[in-house]
């Protein structure tokens, strides 16, 4: 676990929380005022809170900003005695959004926090005012989703390589080093903005992962996948109905190898067919990494657009 106090040069200069709602020390960024309209922010793998630094500073003069670290990442607790499956996830976030009492929310969603915060909205459609896909899958039970998801991880390198180093026995000991490779794997994914990397991006990022029992979560969500062990929250009928009418949109790196637009934006449009879909060339996985300034202002923009057309 990253120390609560940690800033990494003053690139991420917050104020931690922490919520034991989960059973566990879920760490969280809460910035902005109180009463303003809330966006909660869903990292995925191998990443956390400080992947959203940017947006997290521009948007909180106007909203009230959280970004929790899922178990096993960021500042958050690794619990060795929990299994870290998808389900497992949106538990986790439902019991912290429900302490917090958390209403009209705008989800943000990168890499499985795509899929995580889809459960939560199967689960509580009513606490959600609108959804950002960001590279950020958001399966809801349209028809061929099921066959998208296995294409695309067909054709991406790091799927690929998820089960061959599942097959070779590798994986959670290639993934338990994780802080000694973090680089080689978010580039595996799909990291372009090299000008970014310094010593203090690095620390962030790679400095959770400093044992083989600090991965758990990072080997987690790999291993849930080559052992089916994932299980997608099924969203019934008037869930259904009540996400498509919210107001939604699309920001997707088209430089991403590991969750390809070709597979996944479909599965958005057959969700939210009126949905603007932004697609920015030469951003990959990480867009938040590599596009943070326009990124946060298609984000800013929509929640404006959204809130002027609900008044």
């Amino acid at each position: 676990m990253i120390p609560a106090n940690a800033t990494f040069n003053n690139s991420f200069p917050f104020t931690p929380h922490f919520s034991d709602a989960s059973g566990f020390a879920m760490h969280y960024v809460d910035e902005g005022p109180r009463t303003a309209e809330v966006v909660l922010c869903l990292h995925g793998e191998p990443t956390w809170g400080y992947l959203f630094r940017h947006l997290i500073s521009a948007l909180r003069g106007t909203h009230r900003v959280i970004v929790p670290d899922h178990m096993g990442f960021g500042k958050s607790a690794t619990p060795p005695d929990r299994s870290y499956w998808l389900q497992d996830h949106i538990d986790n976030l439902e019991r912290f959004v429900l302490a917090l009492d958390l209403r009209d929310i705008t989800l943000v969603l990168h890499d499985f926090g795509g899929p995580l915060g889809m459960g939560l909205a199967a689960r509580h459609p009513d606490r959600i005012a609108r959804i950002v896909s960001a590279n950020g899958p958001t399966p809801f039970g349209v028809p061929g989703e099921v066959d998208r998801l296995l294409a695309n991880a067909a054709d991406a390198p790091w799927f690929q390589w998820i089960v061959k180093a599942a097959g070779d026995g590798s994986l959670e000991t290639v993934l338990g080093q994780l802080g000694f490779n973090i680089l080689s794997t978010l580039k595996l994914n799909g990291f372009e903005n090299n000008a970014v990397i310094n010593d203090a991006w690095l620390s962030a990022y790679g400095s959770h992962f400093a044992s083989p029992a600090d991965c758990l979560g990072a080997i987690g969500w790999p291993k849930g996948f080559t052992l089916q062990a994932h299980q997608f929250e099924a969203p019934g009928a008037a869930a259904q109905e009540a996400i498509r009418a919210k107001p939604a949109l699309a920001i997707w790196g088209d430089a991403d190898r590991t969750l390809q637009a070709k597979h996944f934006l479909p599965i958005f449009s057959a969700l939210f067919p009126a949905a603007p879909i932004h697609r920015l060339p030469g951003v990959g996985h990480y867009c938040f990494e590599d596009a943070p300034e326009r990124i946060s202002q298609l984000i800013a923009a929509f929640l404006q657009q959204t809130r002027t057309a609900a008044a």
